[in-house]
């Protein structure tokens, strides 16, 4: 139990050197990219705290990379000095080593998955949103020209979003089969309701009746099967920021309306399953650095250019499996969880030949 917990103290300590590591780099590239965008009240400080706000969501990203290399540089300094030739001597079996780094490991599976929910989606959305107002002072207008949404038949564009989460200057669009225009609506403000209903308020509505348009005011209009409310202050992140729950939902939106799915759906599975990810990187890195054929020879640095070399390789590996399966539309899924199964079946290979 001691060795146990000495070994899962060891490879927390390295997750965490490595995280600070590729925090203080990536850090380092995104605030010098945001000097460059100053502007206005966005100066040198708020440039720094964007970057603070958005390095959670940028770390949790390379989570796989972390747990790789962190795992090795914890297990490979065990073993530069003996540790683990002297921990095995002990008849400590190989099976009580990976259930070693399980516990802290399974920690660390939910730590993601609750980050990506509860925490970095948070602060991406915070930060966003202060570096809009700094440097735009725009007082809620969306920055790129705002926000649209279709189902094919429906056009809305959103220009405003107060920091209350209610939406402003809205234009629709409703066509036809033959895709002649039936409906514009533009309304200053409204309020989101339940059920993906809004109630559009200040309307100014233009009907086609036979073949003229009707102008009609309105100071209250109910439109149903819209954004909801948990969507709305996310829509102006990428993809890769929203929530997991809001991504799912805002996917079956979507999906319900006949709009392309694919890019969320690809980022929801892929971020679900990378904290499995994780757990087969960490089984990866026992099975590199405890000793598998000659092991006891390489050096300290031969074990990290290793794990750095694998971490490129998983990297790359990943982008070339996403896009075949997209231009072979295999599920997406099965696309999202293979890298995870390959890189376990190379841990359990290289585990069975662990001389130990």
């Amino acid at each position: 139990m001691i060795l146990q917990r000495y070994i899962g103290i060891s490879v927390v300590k390295g997750w965490l050197l490595v995280m600070l590591v590729l925090g203080a780099i990536f850090g380092l590239i995104s605030f010098t990219q945001e000097l460059d965008q100053t502007e206005m009240d966005y100066n040198f400080v708020s440039a720094a705290i964007y970057t603070l706000l958005t390095l959670p969501n940028q770390l949790v990203n390379l989570a796989p990379v972390i747990a790789l290399l962190g795992s090795i540089v914890a297990l490979a300094n065990l073993d530069r000095y003996n540790e683990l030739t002297i921990i095995s001597c002990t008849g400590f079996p190989p099976s009580k080593l990976i259930a070693a780094l399980a516990l802290p490991t399974a920690l660390l599976m939910a730590t993601l998955w609750g980050g990506m929910e509860y925490v970095t989606p948070q602060l991406q959305l915070a930060a966003e949103q202060e570096k809009t107002v700094l440097r735009e002072r725009n007082h809620g207008w969306i920055p790129g020209g705002g926000v649209w949404s279709t189902d094919g038949k429906r056009y809305m564009h959103l220009w405003r979003m107060t920091e209350d989460n209610e939406p402003g200057n809205i234009s629709l669009f409703e066509f036809g089969e033959s895709g002649e225009l039936l409906r514009a609506l533009w309304a200053s403000t409204a309020h989101v309701e339940k059920n993906r209903r809004w109630l559009f308020q200040n309307v100014k509505e233009k009907v086609l009746v036979g073949d003229i348009f009707e102008t009609r005011f309105h100071s209250e209009l109910e439109v149903a099967n819209l954004w909801s409310r948990e969507e709305l202050p996310t829509l102006t992140l990428r993809s890769d920021s929203m929530n997991l729950s809001i991504l799912y939902r805002y996917t079956e939106y979507l999906s319900q309306n006949g709009q392309p799915t694919d890019k969320y759906l690809n980022t929801f599975w892929q971020r679900l399953l990378m904290p499995l990810t994780v757990g087969a990187m960490v089984l990866l890195a026992a099975a590199i650095s405890a000793g598998i054929s000659p092991g006891r020879d390489r050096s300290f640095g031969i074990n990290i250019g290793i794990g750095a070399t694998l971490g490129i390789l998983f990297y790359l590996g990943t982008q070339i499996i996403f896009s075949l399966g997209q231009l072979l539309q295999w599920s997406i899924p099965l696309v999202a969880l293979l890298p995870t199964l390959v890189i376990l079946m190379c841990a359990v290979l290289l585990l069975r030949r662990l001389r130990w």
